[in-house]
């Protein structure tokens, strides 16, 4: 097993390193327990990273969304950056060597770590040992949730862990009008979370989003599912079919001026189907989904499109409906939610309250943010914290 390999993954393989918003900001982008990340965020800032990869000579760039990436748009380079400098400081790499579990000793009130034990049996002794072995998302890379395996024995508590930053799966009706829009992405488009039984907003974003075979996908829809999976009663809410996403196809118009527009593309088409005169205000693959939502028949013709059907028509492009049945599965998350409770985590260090020697860093703690760099972010600060 080479290390890193979740690292080249990132950003599509390009390294979105963190963001270049003020890191008194972050916190609002970690819907998971943000609050509990701002000694470490203050010990190690996204200006504190970026230094560190000019030094290692990888100069980086900002992207729309204030994402900051290598100018390469390799990651490659930001994870040689890393081996780089571990081989300038002298640190051994053991590869290849699954720890088993973590060897602790009573210690008067509480444990002290000795080390740790691997499969192979072999025991390597410590006075401090740092956990940092990721989520569940992803196994391949190694991040196969073995650590909180491995913190629950020595008396950690493990919150419930659950997918975020994840597509999400269309009920069935819902699927058929996904699996003909699949591969289709959509940008500068509204969305918004509904619950329909308590008729409630639960999240709303602007930006892209993309059909799949199994639903929706796309940043907007991954940011939200950080707040869908915190919502309460989702799991019977989503059961029992009661949650909506709404697309403003057109959220720069108001539903006045849509209707204008409309009207201006169906005078220009008045003797053409319907479905041959939307292509001016809709991609091709979106034409035949949004009259079907619209109960109009496809070869209806403009001239004889009623006023009702315009404004259901209209409608749609301000409330496209698709009905959500599920997340992904956690292995198909950008970021494991839930994990070692920051109850028992000291916020300054990063050390356990539980055992002593014993320190955490990055996805294994119950903390999660939004895309852009976010959760890299997260990685560096308390890795830093935990290893002063």
């Amino acid at each position: 097993m080479h290390f890193g390999r979740k690292l080249l993954i990132t950003g599509k393989g390009r390294c979105n390193i963190t963001s270049s918003i003020p890191i008194d900001e972050f916190i609002n982008s970690i819907p998971g327990n943000g609050r509990f990340l701002y000694s470490s965020f203050q010990n190690y800032t996204n200006l504190d990273i970026i230094s560190f990869l000019k030094q290692q000579n990888v100069e980086v760039k900002e992207e729309r969304g204030n994402r900051i990436f290598p100018i390469s748009d390799k990651s490659v380079d930001v994870l040689n950056a890393f081996i780089k400098k571990l081989k300038s400081e002298n640190v051994k790499v053991i590869t290849n060597s699954k720890v088993k579990e973590i060897l602790c000793i009573d210690n008067e009130e509480k444990k002290k770590v000795i080390g740790v034990l691997l499969e192979n049996g072999q025991k390597k002794l410590a006075d401090k040992v740092i956990i940092a072995t990721g989520g569940k998302s992803y196994p391949d890379t190694g991040s196969t949730g073995d650590g909180y395996e491995m913190i629950k024995k020595v008396g950690h508590t493990i919150q419930k862990l659950k997918p975020s930053l994840v597509p999400l799966v269309a009920n069935e009706q819902s699927l058929k009008i996904c699996k003909e829009m699949q591969g289709l992405s959509l940008k500068n488009v509204g969305i918004f979370l509904k619950d329909e039984e308590n008729n409630k907003n639960i999240y709303e974003d602007f930006g892209e989003m993309l059909f799949t075979h199994f639903g929706v996908s796309g940043p907007t829809i991954l940011s939200s599912s950080a707040h869908l999976l915190r919502y309460k009663d989702i799991e019977q809410k989503i059961k029992k079919n009661k949650i909506i996403l709404e697309i403003d196809l057109k959220p720069g118009l108001s539903i006045e001026k849509l209707d204008n527009r409309v009207q201006r593309d169906f005078e220009k088409y008045k003797n053409r189907e319907i479905r041959n005169s939307l292509q001016d205000l809709l991609p091709q693959k979106l034409i035949l989904p949004v009259l079907k939502l619209s109960k109009i028949n496809e070869d209806k013709k403009i001239n004889s499109i009623t006023k009702e059907e315009r404004n259901n028509l209209v409608k749609t492009l301000k409330s496209f409906k698709i009905r959500i049945k599920d997340f992904r599965p956690i292995e198909e998350a950008i970021v494991t939610a839930g994990g070692a409770s920051i109850k028992e985590i000291n916020p300054k260090t990063m050390e356990s309250k539980l055992v002593d020697g014993l320190y955490f860093a990055g996805e294994i703690i119950d903390v999660d943010g939004y895309t852009g760099g976010f959760n890299l972010q997260i990685a560096y600060s308390t890795g830093y914290t935990a290893g002063q």
